[in-house]
């Protein structure tokens, strides 16, 4: 299946002429700037440094909402660590001014000086460019539903999605538990009210947005009319309230009063407290060292605890993948047989 989809993709993408062409004279001009000596290469530096961020960013955002709810939670992973991290960071530099390098791979405090008035805004703004593109990226991961469903309509074919035909068997039942009611208000939502509707759809955490792309897909609404919304919602919107949030939880006085709270727990609560702050000081020395002295040994708990968590969850993305695939596959033989 996936060697079929290269296929196609590929004799697509040669047949237009027009795009062969600007993208072979766009490489030639960023070979030329890459590899000609001059004091363009200042720029050039900066403008691959940045590049290669914001698409780490957008491909790990295209992976939270790519493959109808089998993403990869990459907000959870990586997004939501990263805000907390320069939260944290920026309450206890009283900066966000960090050194670049080792910025953003690592975070220290500045040798002296930079010192700032920490808020909300402050550390929005160390973050928005990162959280800018993950949420393009989750918007962009939300178009195969959208061209699957347009391109069905189109052909006079039947959408084949098990989400949209139950979509279409709810319609005709009357006594609806509440999460067909949240399905079929979200798709008359969409239906009805357009552009503003589609906004409200993807300014919320919501798994059922891919109903919204293949309904919108269906009823032929235009690319600029659900993209545009999409990315608003999600890029702007989404992404502001889940940054205001993460950083809202991980500033100096919450930190304390979780420690409090970890510290009042019976019985497990002197257990957890002790190596819970023992971990926090040794991020916060880490900071002030350039982190080469303090930090957490890399054998730590904390860290096999999160390196498995993530292996399970990129093992169970991968194999959503496959299994998705693989029924698609199976689907095509059995059309094929049927047809002969």
């Amino acid at each position: 299946q996936l060697i079929s989809e290269v296929v196609r993709l590929t004799t697509l993408l040669l047949t237009n002429t027009t795009l062969i062409l600007t993208s072979v004279v766009l490489s030639a001009v960023v070979v030329a700037a890459l590899h000609f000596e001059g004091p363009h290469q200042v720029y050039v530096s900066v403008l691959q440094d940045k590049s290669a961020w914001c698409l780490y960013w957008l491909g790990l955002g295209v992976l939270s909402s790519v493959g109808f709810g089998t993403g990869l939670h990459t907000f959870l992973l990586y997004l939501g660590p990263h805000i907390a991290s320069v939260t944290i960071a920026a309450w206890e530099c009283g900066s966000t001014h960090f050194p670049e390098p080792p910025y953003p791979a690592e975070i220290t405090c500045p040798d002296s000086g930079g010192a700032m008035s920490i808020n909300l805004l402050a550390i929005m703004s160390k973050v928005r460019l990162e959280a800018f593109m993950w949420g393009a990226g989750t918007a962009l991961g939300e178009l195969p539903p959208y061209f699957m469903a347009r391109a069905a309509r189109l052909s006079g074919q039947q959408l084949e999605d098990e989400d949209f035909n139950e979509l279409e068997e709810i319609k005709e039942k009357d006594d609806l538990d509440l999460w067909s009611r949240a399905k079929l208000l979200m798709h008359h939502l969409v239906e009805k009210a357009g552009f503003f509707g589609i906004l409200l759809c993807a300014s919320i955490p919501n798994p059922l947005f891919d109903l919204a792309g293949l309904t919108c897909g269906h009823f032929l609404v235009p690319f600029t009319t659900f993209f545009g919304a999409t990315l608003i919602g999600k890029a702007v919107v989404k992404m502001h309230i889940q940054m205001l949030f993460v950083i809202f939880i991980f500033t100096k006085h919450h930190l304390e009063a979780l420690e409090n709270l970890i510290a009042s727990i019976p019985e497990i609560g002197p257990a957890l407290h002790a190596p819970f702050v023992d971990y926090m000081d040794k991020q916060k020395l880490k900071l002030h060292s350039g982190g080469k002295e303090g930090g957490p040994p890399t054998d730590s708990m904390v860290s096999k605890c999160f390196e498995i968590f993530l292996f399970l969850m990129i093992g169970y993305f991968v194999l959503s993948i496959v299994n998705s695939m693989a029924q698609q596959y199976h689907k095509d033989v059995v059309e094929k047989k049927k047809a002969q």
